[in-house]
């Protein structure tokens, strides 16, 4: 029996947040802030993280380094339910962490990537996917040691019956992946990018052209837009699932929250595309509602009132 029902592979990193600056930093000048805090980062453990607040069987695969923020962050996926038992420790490479600054109504972030880039598919025991029903991974374009081992672990994932998903995340050197992360999409049954990303991945500045273009590689293509709500592709035709109102307090890790609701409603639940979609906006639209991107992810009952409410 396999027992855990989800393996996500993704990036780790923690996120130093500044607020309050007198000013932003220039060259030999130095601003106060007053305000900081440490959070666990990384879009791949938000969605795992809400996945566990679902309710779903969840484990996680990754690399930091044995060192503090290494330690904050294991802790941070126990407390939030997620399995650990996969995670791997480098004595040599530090923990990957982002630097945050906000001010004025934006944000500059400065990112070591540290043990998020060293992963390969070469330190994965791929003998545990056994266990597992479902393969996520995210932050492709951060993962550079396991880019290329990615189309081998799908491959072998789907040998072991298990379906498979991807969310790219934003590409930092705006490259955007080419042929290889065309290639590899013919390996994804859910793709799960939002409509920057699509476009930019489909090259071509109409997301409805991208959905099409990139449902032609992916099993299942849904494309995230935000206050637009999402799009997938079914029986030649775009489905459209709005977004739903709520008041707004912080949109980090929404895409993320959008996904683990997405996954849990088709992967574990087994709902229709549709029911899905909605399903997914509404997990989004609630993270939304609290500080930082755990904080407000809601529970299984939590979601199923909101919709119930918003029918």
């Amino acid at each position: 029996m396999r027992e855990r029902r989800i393996l996500v592979v993704g990036e780790l990193n923690v996120d130093l947040i500044l607020t309050g600056l007198t000013g932003f930093p220039s060259l030999g000048r130095e601003v106060l802030a007053s305000g900081m805090r440490m959070v666990m980062g990384s879009s791949s453990a938000i969605c795992a993280a809400g996945l566990a607040r679902l309710g779903a069987r969840v484990a996680f695969l990754g690399k930091v380094g044995v060192d503090y923020y290494g330690d904050f962050i294991v802790e941070e996926l126990r407390r939030l339910g997620v399995d650990t038992r996969h995670l791997i420790r480098d004595p040599v490479v530090r923990t990957g962490a982002t630097i945050s600054l906000a001010h004025g109504g934006d944000r500059a972030l400065i990112t070591y990537l540290g043990c998020i880039s060293h992963l390969r598919l070469e330190e994965i025991d791929t003998s545990i996917l056994r266990r597992y029903r479902h393969l996520h991974v995210g932050s492709y374009f951060l993962q550079r040691g396991l880019q290329v081992g990615l189309p081998e672990l799908f491959r072998r994932a789907h040998q072991m019956g298990l379906t498979t998903s991807l969310d790219t995340g934003y590409d930092p050197e705006e490259e955007w992946g080419g042929e290889g992360l065309l290639a590899l999409l013919e390996r994804v049954d859910i793709f799960l990018p939002n409509e920057v990303e699509a476009c930019a991945i489909a090259r071509t500045d109409d997301v409805e052209a991208a959905l099409r273009e990139l449902a032609d590689r992916a099993g299942l293509v849904v494309v995230k837009r935000g206050a637009e709500g999402a799009i997938s592709w079914k029986d030649g035709r775009v489905v459209r699932s709005p977004a739903f109102p709520v008041e707004v307090v912080d949109t980090t890790g929404a895409g993320d929250s959008f996904d683990a609701g997405f996954l849990y409603a088709h992967v574990v639940r087994g709902m229709p595309l549709e029911e899905a979609l909605r399903f997914a906006n509404g997990c989004g639209a609630l993270s939304t509602t609290g500080v930082g991107g755990t904080a407000a992810q809601p529970t299984l009952e939590e979601v199923l009132a909101f919709l119930e409410a918003h029918r």
